[in-house]
Order: structure tokens, then sequence, then C-alpha cells
């Protein structure tokens, strides 16, 4: 496979943590592969005619704790000479989030944006996985406030999140005895103009909830993450411990029922979040776990992730 030059657009290097970030897990792939790698942040990205353009800095990456990276130079490049983009910045997924789907579209496919950004842009999280409520807990998004109160009372035991939401930040369990939701949908709906996410709360998420990676479609991993004692968020950033998992049997049956339609809008690499025997989330922004399942499994996702990409292009 010849040499790809390669854009990366996240959020800045110096921040991140290098044993457990698949950002970079994909880069230190990519450099070992003997691709050529840019970084970019979304700031620095602009439209200007046809042409969308970046401020870019090459960049070397190695496994190095306080010496990870090295800029070179800045300069101004056209995105649409790059082979790849790697949309990576983390959410929240707002008006800038989407701003940047848009840009983009203007060099996809000619230069792989991955994931695609109109699926990224139609796909959120918390909103693709509502075209499968046969595998899902109960659930709604609602502004309402009465429509929530009546999802309460049927269903007792709920979790409350904000839909745009990401790392298990704003993720509330309220309790049939609790009596703060009316000041938490006062909160929230302060806040933010959006709607909130409600689901019945799974006492199954005590044992876990497991983040499988799928890579076109295909599940290839899988990791378990179980919250804190007190907790109910399972998200590594809020306190999670990360476990080894193998798929049963479900499982594979809720990847096999959402893999076509992830393949068919260019999902390429997605993580989905799956409780007891139910799909919670389909994350498609910039998914997570590549390291841990490295750690537990021996498996290289970031390489099966590159091997799809490398194939994509020898097409083009």
């Amino acid at each position: 496979m010849a040499s790809l030059n390669i854009a990366v657009q996240m959020d800045p290097l110096h921040g991140i943590d290098i044993t457990g970030d698949s950002t970079f897990a994909l880069m230190l792939e990519a450099q070992g592969r003997g691709h050529s790698l840019w970084h970019y942040e979304v700031p620095h990205m602009w439209l200007e005619g046809s042409l969308l353009k970046a401020r870019v800095k090459p960049v070397t990456v190695q496994a190095v704790a306080g010496a990870h990276y090295a800029f070179g130079p800045e300069h101004v490049a056209e995105l649409g000479s790059m082979d790849v983009v790697l949309m990576r910045q983390d959410p929240p997924f707002d008006m800038a989030y989407i701003t940047a789907t848009h840009l983009l579209e203007h060099i996809h496919p000619k230069t792989l944006v991955v994931n695609n950004p109109a699926a990224v842009r139609n796909a959120p999280e918390k909103l693709l996985v509502t075209h499968f409520p046969q595998l899902m807990p109960p659930t709604m998004i609602s502004w309402d406030r009465e429509a929530i109160k009546d999802f309460r009372a049927r269903h007792k035991d709920i979790i409350i999140k904000p839909l745009f939401g990401n790392g298990g930040v704003g993720v509330f369990r309220i309790k049939p005895d609790d009596e703060n939701l009316g000041s938490l949908l006062d909160m929230f709906f302060a806040a933010s103009r959006e709607p909130l996410m409600i689901q019945r709360y799974e006492p199954a998420v005590r044992k876990g909830d497991k983040r499988i990676i799928l890579i076109d479609g295909e599940p290839l991993g899988a990791l378990n993450r179980v919250p804190a004692e007190g907790d109910s968020r399972s998200n590594m950033h809020a306190g999670g411990r990360a476990e080894a998992a193998k798929l049963t049997a479900r499982e594979q049956e809720i990847c096999a029922a959402i893999g076509p339609t992830l393949k068919e809008q260019g999902l390429l690499f997605t993580g989905i979040d799956v409780i007891g025997d139910y799909l919670t989330e389909i994350n498609v922004t910039s998914p997570t776990g590549l390291q841990q399942i490295a750690r537990f499994d021996g498996v290289n996702l970031a390489a099966a992730i590159w091997e799809k990409i490398e194939a994509i292009r020898a097409r083009a």
C-alpha cells in the first residue's frame, strides 16, 4: 500500500491520555504503516470559495508520556489534497460540530472522511439508535414535562441524560421515591433548548455496560465497563472499571441487525453500548475503547481500521 497523507481533526494533543486514547492508537498505527500525519483543530479549518483549508502541522507520535508528539512547521493546506481525514474531535454534538460536518462534505468521498460526515450529522449517538426500537429498553426523547412524568409513572426507575452529551456528564438516575425530577428538568431546560433522553433504568448495568467496536458494520472487539460503587454511570470518564468481555448470542443478534445500516451509511468506526439485552447507544463521533480491548484481548483494532481504510483508498 502506498503511503497515505492523513489529516487528523481532533482536540489538542497535549491533553490526551496516551494509555487510553483511541485517536492516539490510530495515529501510532498509521505512522507504523508508513503513512504521514497532520494535526489540526476544528477552529483552524475554513471554507474559502469551494476550497476547504486548514492550518495544519505535520506530526509524529510515540508512546512516551510527556513526549508523545512532535510538531513540524505549521502551514495552510487544502484538506481536499489529503487522502484521509479522521474526524475525531470529542462532542458535545453542538452547532459547531454540525458545521464541521457540513464543511467536510465538500471533500468527501474524494478525500475519505472517517466517519462519513453526512452520516455523523444525521446519526448522533442517542438518535440513530432510536431507529432500532426493538433492540432498546423503553425510551423517549422529549421536551414535554408531562410526557416525561407519565413515562416515569409507568417505568418507575429511570435514567435521564442530555441528548447530545458524552462521557457520562449530566446522566442522572431517578428512583421511584426521588423528589428531584421537577428541579432536574428545571435545571436542564434552563441550560439548554435541547430535549432530553429518558430510558428505563436497567439493573443489569451493575454487571456492566458493554462497549462493542464495529468496523464497517462487523463486530470485532468488546470490553465491559462496570460502574463504580454508588454510581449508575459506567463510562470510564466517570470512574467506570474496564474488564475483558466476549459477545453473547443476544449481542451478536444486535450487531447483525444494525451492521448493514452502519456499513451503508459509511460509519466505518463505531462503538455501541449494550446493557443486559438492550442496545442503548450507537457512538459515531469519536468512539473509544481500542487500547483497552488491545490490552485485554491482544486484538489490534487500530490495524483492522487502517486495513479497511487502505482497501477503500486502493479502490479509489
